[in-house]
């Protein structure tokens, strides 16, 4: 507590606010506070770039997006928490692109460790490196970094806040500040004078709290619990504001039609389409055509009616198999990386059984319920924009490029997002929207993507190859070598992002392998980057989606050619690597009845995945229903080391399984003539309602530090049902989808 004291006292700055670690890094600019951006309105009073207080309340500016996930809520919970208010009283409203606004969490992520074995010293040094996200201006929701961005930010800004209003009444009422309580808003005196926050905000604006002190969990009221999420009343009755539901006066509407193996337009013949009623323009976006119509359906009619002459596709494998032919051939160059080499894996051990095997996953698609979309509208001030999106500044400074703006002279407002998992950290469809609205200066455009549009556009999920070796002795693994190659995706999203694509290893692609928290002496993990342009972007949990499912799989093969019980297996393996790992295992193992009989028919299947901070076990059963896969039940065990809202970690395991089922069971992008061949959801299924298994979850608070959640039910999914699978058929299953192989109940 004295620590985060300390880091309170001497880094919080009224108009701005930075956490800063003991360690120098990049000098004074990358410590100092950023700018405030706020302009607040008559009656509000700008405490930081965080905090609003006006009459009506607290209002948080939150930088990080809320698209389901309940980020929003708990970000109000760490401000409210040390703020003394209630949470009914705070408002979220999605911040500006600013500087201010980095994400200080992601840019520690790169640091060569396994995570799970970071040392105090490279934890601290990992914050600190987080701050070089201002340099970036990496104001970016992703990586399951909010909370870990949050948890400590928003506790001290409330704390701050506090006490600087504490101090402003303390010299109106000429008495000592420690004689002050403070509670549901207001700044009470001994004598129970109660002095609203709003009435002491203008005298509070540049008071040095000095030394504040976080308060002790056993003192929360709100975090640990599970709150009411914040953005569900308005999302159940169909008043929540989505990119795809703005309204401006005079509004056009548009639809895009891009050339679907990006090589682009030879030429096009509009005039069909140009005729039909509330048709007022056809645009040339260079790769293809947009129509700009009096409402969205007539803009798709009207595209569907463009006779578009498409260039030839871009030299390169056309086809899946061509491109996995060019992702097997990368094993034959040098590895880009090799994140994790201890023991000698080219000795078998004496008396050992060894057992090899070969996984591959295909690309996949995003599929965001809402499709790409956004409202452009230029003024002669400049560019206003209505987004849902992940990356506000890339999108301000991508925008402004387009229209031949100033960073300064472009608006970019986040709305809720319906879906964004990776895709709305693009930056395309807000550009194309400001390429289509300088067709028609003065007037708003919202361009909304066809679901086909969408599907066939998108940034993918690497397809990729695992190979994999290992070998038993006496019922415990003793070698593990593991190479795994695809497409970079940091590479490509990076150079979209920034112009830059970075060399050295790829850490992101060997996630989910290299750092698996099991106890193996032979332990290698190899990394193979393909030199292909199929555009490929983040999908939820990244490398460790496919990642996971290779070495669960993997060691479930292992635990078999072990005669082992695949759970128990896993425990010796974790027992003395890492705490947190085993006790996960426990949890399913006992939550599952793993030891008990097993209903007649049934199978089940185990996975432990270790990803963003949180290890999480899944065990999956399956139960063959004349002849065809019905999933039944479900357990999941996580353990992010503080539970800040149990219901919405719920969610979001619960969700997250979901995702990665979807994948593992019937959904795959292929391509031919470089044009993906899955454009809507009859193509590409994700579970349905009938599929869902019944499902049960348990949340551990054993590590010491915070993990992230948004993402981390994924990886473990796929594996464990494939386990699930040899475990009731006897079949092993090493590519997805396993829609190919079984047949399941609809």
């Amino acid at each position: 507590m004295s620590r985060i004291g300390t880091i309170a006292r001497r880094t919080f700055l009224f108009g701005s606010a930075a956490i800063v670690g003991g360690v120098a890094f990049a000098g004074w600019y990358v410590t100092r506070p950023a700018a405030n951006p706020l302009r607040p309105a008559d009656g509000e009073t700008a405490m930081n770039p965080f905090v609003l207080i006006g009459a009506d309340g607290i209002t948080l500016v939150a930088p990080r997006a809320e698209m389901g996930q309940g980020t929003q809520t708990t970000w109000a919970a760490l401000l409210a928490e040390e703020l003394d208010v209630d949470l009914a009283d705070v408002t979220v409203i999605h911040g500006p692109p600013a500087q201010a606004y980095y994400n200080t969490a992601m840019m520690a992520e790169g640091l060569p460790n396994k995570g799970y074995d970071a040392s105090e010293m490279a934890h601290n040094l990992g914050s600190v490196l987080g701050h070089a996200g201002k340099l970036l201006d990496l104001q970016v929701t992703g990586g399951s970094s909010a909370m870990k961005d949050g948890f400590e930010r928003l506790r001290i800004l409330g704390a701050a806040t506090r006490e600087a209003l504490k101090e402003a009444a303390a010299r109106r009422l000429d008495v000592d500040r420690v004689t002050l309580n403070t509670e549901s808003g207001a700044v009470i005196a001994p004598d129970g004078t109660r002095i609203p926050y709003a009435d002491l905000a203008a005298d509070a604006v540049g008071i040095d709290p000095g030394e504040v002190m976080l308060r002790d969990p056993a003192e929360w009221r709100l975090l640990g619990k599970s709150q009411p999420r914040l953005d569900v009343p308005a999302k159940s009755t169909g008043t929540a504001t989505f990119a795809i539901d703005m309204r401006l006066p005079d509004m056009r509407f548009a639809a895009l039609r891009r050339a679907p193996h990006r090589g682009g337009m030879a030429g096009y013949d509009d005039r069909q389409a140009a005729r039909m009623p509330g048709v007022e323009r056809i645009v040339d976006v260079g790769d293809g055509i947009a129509v700009i119509a009096t409402n969205t359906w007539l803009a798709q009619q009207a595209a569907d009616a463009v006779q578009i002459d498409w260039a030839e596709a871009p030299a390169g494998p056309g086809t899946t198999e061509e491109m996995f032919a060019a992702i097997e051939a990368a094993f034959d160059g040098g590895a880009n990386s090799t994140m994790r080499d201890q023991g000698d894996v080219e000795t078998l051990p004496a008396g050992a059984t060894e057992i090899s095997a070969e996984y591959r996953t295909p690309f996949l698609a995003h599929a965001t319920m809402e499709p790409m979309n956004a409202t452009a509208w230029i003024t002669p001030e400049g560019l206003r924009l209505w987004c849902g999106n992940q990356a506000p500044t890339f999108i301000r400074d991508a925008c402004a490029a387009e229209a031949g703006l100033s960073p300064e002279q472009v608006e970019v407002n986040t709305t809720l997002m319906g879906g964004g998992f990776g895709r709305r950290g693009e930056l395309d469809f807000s550009v194309y929207a400001t390429r289509v609205a300088k067709a028609v200066p003065g007037t708003p455009v919202q361009l909304t993507w066809s679901r086909e549009e969408d599907m066939t556009q998108d940034f993918y999920r690497p397809g990729t190859i695992a190979r994999m070796r290992g070998a038993v002795l006496d019922g415990r693994p003793v070698l593990i070598d593991a190479a795994v190659s695809g497409p970079s995706v940091s590479r490509q999203a990076l150079d979209r992002w920034t112009g830059f694509a970075p060399g050295g290893p790829d850490k992101v692609h060997v996630d989910g392998l290299f750092n698996q928290p099991y106890a193996v002496t032979n332990y290698r993990v190899r990394g193979y980057l393909a030199d292909l342009d199929v555009p490929v972007g983040f999908w939820r949990s990244v490398g460790a989606s496919h990642n996971g499912f290779y070495h669960e799989s993997f060691v479930d093969e292992l635990a078999h050619a072990a005669g082992a019980d695949p759970l128990q297996f896993r425990m010796d393996a974790t027992y003395d690597e890492w705490e947190p790992a085993w006790r996960v295992l426990e949890a399913v193992r006992d939550m599952s009845g793993w030891d008990s009989a097993r209903p007649e028919g049934t199978g089940r299947g185990v996975a432990m995945v270790y990803s963003f901070g949180t290890p999480v076990a899944m065990v999956i059963e399956v139960a063959d229903q004349d002849g065809a896969i019905r999933l039944t039940r479900a357990w999941i065990a996580a353990d992010p080391g503080t539970a800040l809202d149990p219901g919405i970690i719920e969610a979001q395991l619960t969700g997250a399984m979901v995702y990665g089922l979807s994948a593992a069971i019937g959904e795959e992008i292929t391509f031919d003539g470089r044009v993906a061949q899955q454009r809507n959801f009859p193509d590409y299924e994700p579970l349905r309602t009938t599929q869902m298994p019944r499902v049960e979850t348990r949340i551990l608070q054993v590590q010491e530090r915070l993990g992230g959640i948004g993402e981390v039910g994924t990886p473990p999914a796929a594996p464990a049902l494939a386990n699930a699978l040899f475990d009731l058929t006897g079949e092993r299953v090493r590519t997805l989808p396993l829609r190919k192989r079984f047949d399941f109940v609809i």
